[in-house]
């Protein structure tokens, strides 16, 4: 992946997902974004944090969890003021890493899949789909694996309304995973 990524995307470090090998939950974002890059694993930044801190009052442990994206490089732009700004990844960025994303689910077999933000759940369940509508939720990927729907840890930090709703989100997980004995 890292030649043709060089090749596609120049100047672009991708990071690769981190986790134990064959787990049973796969957690997936949307795209790196600078502290991801300079750490060079997945959610190391605020949304990590966020993340985090919704694992930890669920139980959930982050090292019993493997977490990658579906975009393995930082989606990028310059922004008016001249600083470099993250942007949602282009369909072009998505449709040459999304082969990627379904080799390395194929490769780790995961029983269940999580969804974090509309990219991923767009990637792995249905183009027109909307974490909006169906956050909470489990559904089937077109994987044949659950999916289990989720707002990106970075939409708290946007929309502060969205923390009850993320906690919920995670305490039905916790609760999913916990029935099916995942973990």
């Amino acid at each position: 992946m890292e030649e043709e990524s060089a090749l596609r995307f120049p100047g672009k470090k991708p990071v690769r997902g981190c986790g134990p090998g064959h787990p049973a939950v796969m957690l997936i974002g949307e795209a790196p974004g600078a502290r991801e890059v300079e750490a060079g694993r997945p959610f190391a930044g605020p949304a990590g944090k966020n993340l985090d801190e919704f694992l930890q009052a669920t139980g959930l442990s982050r090292e019993a969890l493997y977490i990658s994206n579906v975009v393995k490089i930082r989606p990028c732009e310059t922004g008016p003021t001249g600083r470099t700004r993250n942007r949602p990844p282009s369909r072009e960025e998505i449709g040459f890493f999304l082969p990627y994303l379904e080799k390395e689910i194929a490769w780790l077999r995961p029983k269940l899949l999580v969804t974090l933000g509309n990219t991923p759940l767009k990637a792995l369940f249905a183009p027109g789909a909307s974490v909006g509508a169906l956050h909470g939720q489990r559904l089937e990927s077109r994987l044949g694996i659950p999916l289990f729907c989720l707002y990106h840890p970075a939409s708290v930090i946007y929309n502060r309304t969205l923390a009850k709703v993320y906690q919920a989100d995670m305490r039905t997980l916790a609760s999913f995973i916990s029935q099916h004995h995942l973990i």
